[in-house]
C-alpha cells in the first residue's frame, strides 16, 4: 500500500482534522484516509456516476415526451395545465 506524506498543512486545517479525528475516535492518519475515500471518486465510482447520469437522461427524455402529449404541445401555460387538472 502506498504511503502519503503531506507537508506545510495550514494550522487551522490541521486543527480541524485533529478535532474531527478525535470526535470520530480515529488517528489523524485514519481520519485523513477516511476523508480521502469519501471525497475522491475512484474509477469505479466515476463509471457508476456516468451510468446513473445516462439512466437519468433516459428518464427525463421519457418524461418530456409524456408531458408534451398532455398539453405542452398545445402551447398551454403551467397555470392552465394545473387548472385543467383540477377541473377533472
Amino acid at each position: 500500500m502506498p504511503t502519503l506524506y503531506v507537508e506545510n498543512v495550514p494550522d487551522d486545517v490541521y486543527d480541524a482534522l485533529r478535532a474531527q479525528a478525535k470526535a470520530n475516535r480515529r488517528s489523524i492518519a485514519a481520519e485523513t484516509i477516511s476523508l480521502l475515500e469519501h471525497t475522491l471518486p475512484t474509477r469505479t465510482e466515476l463509471r457508476r456516476r456516468v451510468a446513473f447520469y445516462k439512466q437519468i437522461q433516459g428518464i427525463r427524455s421519457q418524461t418530456r415526451g409524456a408531458f408534451k402529449s398532455k398539453g405542452a404541445s398545445k402551447g398551454l401555460a403551467t397555470e392552465e395545465l394545473l387548472r385543467e387538472d383540477r377541473n377533472r
